[in-house]
């Protein structure tokens, strides 16, 4: 089950609030533990297993764990128009494995995403189940509407939470 909030949007007409940038948040709750799904998601080389468009992620400097890690991700996360990968240098803000959450930056990409700030809470649901949100913040595109940059985001980020319990019932079947 996934749901989409983008009620934070309304908050973004308020620039002193929200700094002119657009926002939009994504929702699901997976049928699995909190612990198994921060294991998949908090580690860099699972990053394929659980986001369908990307490729390779390659650390690049530091501890995946600590703030500072910087992490080069491509695949084709946004259609570029020569048919290329795209490619995005993420830098590790802060993760709380207490609270099961990280905030990424893009510090640069070919996406026209530079600077946007991506985070992911984990919160425990009933029935060893998790929820998920995982939130986002961009500076406002030239030549680009903010429902359609924050529709197709949210459409990105729907489709690797809906692959998240698969990823995990994969890798159990593969340590039985």
């Amino acid at each position: 089950m996934v749901e989409r909030s983008l009620s934070m949007r309304e908050e973004a007409n308020n620039n002193d609030v929200r700094n002119g940038k657009w926002h939009g948040s994504i929702s699901g709750i997976i049928c699995a533990p909190i612990d198994q799904v921060w294991s998949l998601v908090s580690q860099t080389k699972r990053l394929s297993e659980w986001m369908p468009m990307v490729e390779r992620c390659t650390t690049l400097s530091g501890n995946e764990d600590e703030p500072g890690y910087v992490r080069l991700v491509s695949g084709f996360m946004f259609p570029q128009q020569d048919g290329d990968r795209s490619w995005i240098k993420e830098k590790l803000v802060s993760m709380d494995s207490s609270t099961h959450s990280y905030v990424y930056r893009m510090e640069a990409c070919n996406v026209g995403l530079d600077g946007s700030i991506n985070s992911l809470r984990l919160v425990e649901y009933r029935d060893n189940s998790t929820l998920i949100n995982w939130s986002f913040e961009i500076n406002p595109l030239e030549d680009a509407s903010e429902d359609s940059i924050v529709d197709y985001l949210g459409f990105v980020y729907k489709s690797c939470i809906n692959r998240i319990e698969g990823a995990i019932e994969a890798a159990s079947r593969r340590s039985v």
